[in-house]
């Protein structure tokens, strides 16, 4: 549904945004928090203008905001210990207009806005936190960390090991309750390959998680019960049907050295062969078109790896397959990929598309959300501001693709963010674009490292006079630093607080973190 906001005044198209634009099945509960701050939320809105920036001191690095009992939790990594901070407003007095008035000193301390809850060891000492990953189970919240060891190219030839993809000798997963910092269960998996920057590797999804195994092609279904243990429930991969391996080895002969395509990769091929089979109605000309279509790209299908895994509900996965080349580099816009649907009950593909597909494209521009797989419990997801249900979004993007020299390319630039990385998107009202205009290459609600600017980041009203609303500068502001040295940043919003972080890096540097608020 594409939201329209009648009133201009902010405030107004605040509450509008919270009470009536929700997609059906939003939880009424997540109400109750801007109601209560109303005041706060508006004059944060209208203008941000408290900075404080600082260096991070003992190799601390912020991992992210999670809504948590009303309020959230920050987390923060410091050495080999995970950290968890609930935030504090800053208080301070003054004896003429505050708004004029300088910050006072405990204003640069980290501890003056975030106060620390308990500290907690996670990695040994030839391990390291992957800062990168954190999935949040929303209904009891657990979180789910990682931890590994380094990473080996030179990996010897393992059985049932793709060629090509780099090794790590072991990844454990933490599931942490929270509210006390209690490790609940662990994950380990040893001489393998999970892609842990930015949880591409996992999805979760209510309590069911996907992880990824690209070494050796393995799709793991792990189910988090309420007690807080993972149970593997389904492995995807060699084998689809939970008897397959026991099928296989009762029927096939003693003696026997060939091999067999995984399963997965059976399923694969059997699509795309039916599919051929029926494009021809006519039976002479048919085996010709198999011939050209399928036999011929045959060693192409064959050599196909999976990529990237998402959960589309509780029966049908979204599983992007590719070159492996593609699978272990950052950039995949020019590698040929495949996008399937899997039901795992029946162990059939559904449906099949290339990166290339104008119908792909037609169901990513009119259906987004649904490529999240928001589960109906989740009510921080249901006010993620898209282009299926926000028409400010919906113009921006026919605007790029109206741009777009070849329409084969835009396509393939949009098909390459999917299947979507779970939890990567913030709920801030901040990035919504029926309320602000910003530039989306310079900050967006996903969550990712961009490079620095040297001007700050405006933040526009979308109603008329389109005035700048607030501006957002990453780093310090001293001027002194080297402007040929590489600077990324990445931005951390409160889901509903008035509150942001911008953490900037620079090489050989330390790392610096401006906190955003309204005074």
């Amino acid at each position: 549904m594409v939201r329209f906001f009648r009133s201009g005044n902010l405030a107004s198209r605040v509450f509008d945004r919270q009470l009536f634009s929700s997609r059906p099945g939003a939880a009424v509960r997540f109400l109750v928090l801007p109601l209560s701050l109303p005041l706060l939320l508006v004059r944060f809105l209208s203008c941000l203008v408290g900075s404080c920036g600082g260096c991070v001191e003992n190799g601390q690095s912020v991992a992210g905001f999670l809504p948590w009992s009303g309020g959230s939790t920050a987390l923060v990594w410091r050495g080999l210990d995970l950290v968890v901070y609930r935030p504090i407003w800053l208080t301070y007095s003054c004896n003429e207009e505050c708004d004029s008035h300088a910050l006072p000193p405990k204003a640069k301390k980290f501890d003056s806005f975030f106060k620390q809850l308990y500290s907690i060891p996670l990695a040994s000492s030839n391990e390291y936190i992957c800062k990168d990953f954190f999935l949040y189970m929303e209904c009891h919240q657990f979180g789910l960390f990682a931890t590994s060891t380094a990473q080996s190219n030179d990996s010897t030839a393992t059985e049932g090991a793709i060629h090509g993809v780099p090794s790590i000798e072991k990844i454990t997963f933490y599931l942490v309750r929270l509210e006390d910092g209690v490790i609940l269960d662990e994950k380990a998996f040893c001489n393998d390959f999970i892609n842990l920057a930015h949880s591409i590797g996992a999805y979760l999804y209510e309590d069911l998680l996907c992880i990824v195994s690209l070494r050796y092609q393995i799709i793991h279904i792990l189910q988090i019960r309420d007690s807080g243990n993972l149970v593997e429930v389904r492995r995807i991969g060699a084998f689809c049907q939970e008897d397959d391996e026991l099928f296989l080895h009762s029927h096939v002969q003693t003696g026997y050295g060939g091999s067999f395509l995984p399963g997965i990769k059976q399923r694969l091929l059997s699509y795309i062969f039916r599919k051929t089979w029926n494009e021809v109605p006519d039976q002479t000309l048919r085996v010709q078109h198999l011939k050209k279509k399928f036999y011929f790209h045959f060693q192409d299908y064959v050599d196909l790896i999976i990529w990237k895994v998402q959960f589309l509900d509780r029966r049908h996965l979204f599983i992007k397959f590719g070159s492996v080349d593609g699978g272990v580099s950052r950039s995949t816009d020019q590698n040929l990929a495949f996008f399937a649907v899997y039901n795992m009950e029946t162990t059939d593909i559904v449906s099949l598309y290339q990166n290339s597909s104008e119908e792909l494209y037609s169901l990513f521009e009119q259906f987004y959300d649904h490529f999240h797989a928001n589960p109906q419990d989740s009510s921080r997801g249901k006010f993620i501001s898209s282009h299926s249900n926000d028409v400010h979004a919906l113009d921006q993007l026919r605007t790029i693709k109206n741009k777009a020299s070849s329409s084969s390319q835009f396509v393939k630039k949009m098909m390459v963010s999917l299947p979507y990385t779970c939890q990567s998107q913030s709920p801030s009202p901040y990035f919504d674009l029926s309320l602000f205009r910003y530039d989306e290459k310079l900050i967006s609600a996903i969550d990712r490292h961009r490079h620095c600017t040297e001007h700050p980041i405006k933040f526009i009203s979308v109603r008329p006079p389109n005035v700048v609303k607030f501006k957002i500068k990453p780093g310090l502001d001293s001027g002194a630093s080297d402007s040929r040295a590489k600077r990324i940043s990445s931005f951390l919003f409160h889901p509903s607080f008035p509150l942001a972080l911008s953490i900037q890096q620079t090489y050989m540097q330390p790392t610096v973190i401006n906190i955003h608020f309204r005074r």
